[in-house]
């Protein structure tokens, strides 16, 4: 075991230490950090060099922490929370009119929700520049991973301040091609003698019916996927009866809302920001404009 040294010490290693550490693989920690692999594992290699030990023993699924990974743990998360703590003061600390905003928010919202809302606020404030990350896992705004959050979930972190835009209306809804061909369903019931379009490991849909006690097999659904904005895209291209946000139909020529007497519950939009970051002026004017913004466009 080398002697542990402080001499060049590379303080960023931490995070990756960090991120690997909460993960329990290198490759959990890549997705969460968008970095690539062989980065982190270097980055771990250096660290262990530094400190003289090693921090992590590869399992069959990922590492495991060593238990001097653990006795470092509290200390480098204080370091991570100084950190933090140090980039949302500076954040707030700035008071020019330009400067980069970060928006979070899921694949369905980012194609077709929030584009005309950021085309109306660049017009309104050309300095601000919107940085769009389309994700369907929540972004931590703890981390600063996003500075506003757009979720379908209500955020449970007391030091975010949360705002509810409206609800999202989830209906069934086919292309008047399919239609022309199938026929328009009366009723839920006649809903299964049609193609459906499903989900492939997300259950939803399947769940959704079996409260109108109405049981279809996973193999009912004849096509399936889990990625909502190719399933949008199916729903528009004819492919059968699909179940999406009524907001998404406007984009989509040809596609028509079926069964309005059919209750399928609505998910919850939020608005979500960190309580310190709410004070900067570029975050709280985007903030602000989204707030404004996204009803309209969730209502149609």
């Amino acid at each position: 075991m080398s002697k542990p040294t402080t001499d060049g010490f590379d303080w960023a290693l931490v995070k990756s230490f960090l991120a690997v550490l909460d993960a329990g693989s290198l490759t959990g920690a890549a997705r969460r950090l968008n970095a690539h692999q062989p980065t982190l594992s270097r980055h771990v290699s250096e660290l262990e060099a530094q400190l003289g030990t090693p921090l992590f023993e590869r399992t069959g699924r990922g590492v495991s922490p060593t238990a001097a990974a653990l006795a470092i743990a509290d200390a480098a998360r204080r370091m991570e929370d100084g950190a933090l703590a140090l980039a949302r003061g500076l954040a707030a600390s700035r008071s020019a009119e330009t400067g980069t905003v970060r928006i979070s928010t899921s694949a369905v919202a980012a194609t077709w929700l929030l584009p005309p809302v950021i085309a109306a606020l660049r017009e309104a404030e050309p300095g601000i520049a919107i940085e769009l990350v389309s994700t369907n896992q929540i972004t931590n705004l703890l981390r600063r991973e996003a500075d506003i959050a757009v979720r379908m979930v209500r955020p449970v972190q007391t030091s975010l301040i949360a705002r509810k835009l409206g609800d999202v209306e989830i209906v069934a809804a086919a292309h008047r091609s399919y239609l022309a061909r199938a026929g328009t369903p009366r009723d839920a019931r006649e809903l299964a003698q049609h193609r459906l379009i499903g989900y492939d490991r997300d259950d939803t849909i399947e769940r959704g019916f079996a409260r109108m006690n109405m049981a279809l097999a996973h193999d009912r659904f004849g096509v399936r996927t889990d990625d909502q904005v190719a399933y949008g895209r199916l729903v528009a291209a004819g492919a059968g009866i699909g179940f999406v946000a009524r907001y998404n139909i406007r984009h989509w020529p040809g596609v028509v809302a079926l069964l309005p007497g059919l209750e399928i519950p609505p998910l919850p939009c939020w608005l979500a920001v960190h309580r310190e970051i709410r004070s900067n002026r570029l975050v709280r004017r985007v903030f602000d404009f989204l707030a404004d913004a996204l009803p309209a466009e969730l209502a149609g």
